[in-house]
């Protein structure tokens, strides 16, 4: 259940990270703060950590922390097939050696 619960802080999080992205678009701070697509991932970004929080009732913190270092990769991802963020040949080696180092962590 913990390691369910830090899956689900990991994917929730992210969502709320493309939210506050998308509402980025704005033509402004103050509508981008109040654009619903903000405010939504504020909101994910809360039940995030409430899910960390529970995950963190049984994960050491020294491993339950760079797990999520797995959000790395995924906004690299979200940020080149949904927003055309380039991904190059550096970006792909810098996502394999934390994917490695997840790895390492979670199976140790």
């Amino acid at each position: 259940m913990h390691w369910g619960a830090l899956g689900l802080a990991i994917v929730v999080s992210m969502a709320g990270q493309t939210l506050l992205k998308a509402g980025a678009g704005a033509p402004d701070f103050f509508r981008q703060l109040f654009d619903w697509r903000t405010l939504l991932g504020f909101c994910l970004y809360g039940g995030s950590a409430v899910l960390y929080i529970v995950a963190l009732r049984r994960i050491p913190m020294s491993v339950a922390l760079p797990c999520t270092a797995v959000s790395y990769v995924a906004a690299a991802l979200i940020g080149h097939y949904a927003f055309a963020e380039p991904l190059g040949s550096v970006h792909i080696g810098a996502i394999a050696l934390i994917c490695g180092g997840v790895m390492l962590l979670a199976f140790a």
